[in-house]
C-alpha cells in the first residue's frame, strides 16, 4: 500500500543491504518516496530494487563505499542526477567492532571510524547543498537528515569504547548540524537504537559473539526489529513542516 505524504521526494538510504536500511527503504517508498539506496553489496540492492519496483515504488540501487569521499560524492550526485532533487537522507551505515583497548586491533578501530564518521560525514556534506534547496520549493517546503546513532552514544561500557566513541561523535555532530541549518528547513534528527536483530553483531569475532550472547541472552529476550526502526524514521520524516524531531531514543520494551 503507497501512502502519499512523501509523494514528489526522493531519499537517499545508506547501509541499505540488510536490516535497518533495508525497512526504511520500504517503509519510504510505501509513504511516496523515491528512494535511492546506498551499499557495498550491489547484488543485496538490485534484489532490494526489483522488490521494490515490483510493489509500484520506485527505488535505485547505488554501489558506493561511503569511506571513500570521491565515491560517497559520486553517490549523491548519481542520485541527484536521475531524479532532479534529494529531499531526505538517512545515515544509516554503520559498524560495531567489539573488544578491550588493551591488545585492540588497530586496523577494526579504523574500519568503525571510516564507517560510522567519516562516511556520515562524507554523504552529508555532498547532501547538504541539495536538501537545503529542496526545503525551499513547495514540494513539501522542508527536507530531512536523520542519524542513526546508538544507545552506545549516550552510555559507555566495557568493550564498546571506540564504537562508543563513534557514536558520541555523532550524536555532537547531529546536534552541531541541527542548530545550523534547521532554521532554514532542513531538520536534523538524531534516531538511537537499543539491541535491533541485525547483522551488526556478526561483524564481530565468534568469541565476541558468544560472550555478547551469554551477557544479553537474559536481559534482552526481544530485541527491536529493524521494521521498528524504520517506522521510526518514517514518523520523524513525516511531521508537518512545523514540527521537528531532534532526538528519539528507541529501546526494546525488555532491555533497561
Amino acid at each position: 500500500m503507497i501512502i502519499n505524504a512523501l509523494n514528489g521526494t526522493v531519499a537517499i538510504v545508506t547501509g541499505a543491504s540488510s536490516g535497518i536500511g533495508d525497512a526504511t527503504a520500504r517503509r519510504l517508498v510505501e509513504h511516496g518516496a523515491t528512494v535511492a539506496v546506498l551499499a557495498r553489496r550491489k547484488d543485496r540492492l538490485d534484489a532490494l530494487v526489483t522488490e521494490i519496483d515490483a510493489a509500484g515504488g520506485t527505488a535505485l540501487a547505488v554501489e558506493a563505499d561511503i569511506t571513500d569521499r570521491e565515491q560517497a560524492e559520486s553517490a549523491v550526485q548519481t542520485v541527484v542526477d536521475r531524479f532532479g532533487r534529494l529531499d531526505i537522507l538517512v545515515n544509516n551505515a554503520g559498524l560495531m567492532l567489539l573488544g578491550p583497548v588493551r591488545g585492540a586491533d588497530i586496523e577494526e578501530w579504523e574500519r568503525m571510524i571510516a564507517v560510522n564518521q567519516k562516511g556520515l560525514l562524507y554523504v552529508t556534506h555532498a547532501a547538504l547543498p541539495h536538501l537545503l534547496k529542496a526545503a525551499k520549493d513547495d514540494v513539501r517546503g522542508v527536507a530531512d537528515i536523520v542519524n542513526i546513532s546508538s544507545i552506545a552514544g549516550r552510555q559507555a561500557w566495557v568493550n564498546f569504547g571506540v564504537y562508543n566513541m563513534t557514536k558520541f561523535g555523532v550524536n555532537g555532530f547531529t546536534e552541531a548540524l541541527r542548530q545550523e541549518v534547521t532554521q532554514q528547513h532542513v531538520r536534523v534528527g538524531l534516531l538511537e537504537p537499543g539491541a535491533v536483530a541485525t547483522e551488526l553483531v556478526s561483524h564481530n569475532s565468534q568469541q565476541v559473539q558468544d560472550d555478547l550472547a551469554a551477557s544479553a541472552a537474559e536481559a534482552i529476550p526481544e530485541p527491536l526489529q529493524p521494521e521498528d526502526i524504520a517506522d521510526s524514521i518514517t514518523y520523524m520524516v513525516t511531521r508537518p513542516r512545523r514540527s521537528s524531531v531532534a532526538e528519539l531514543w528507541a529501546m526494546p520494551t525488555s532491555q533497561a
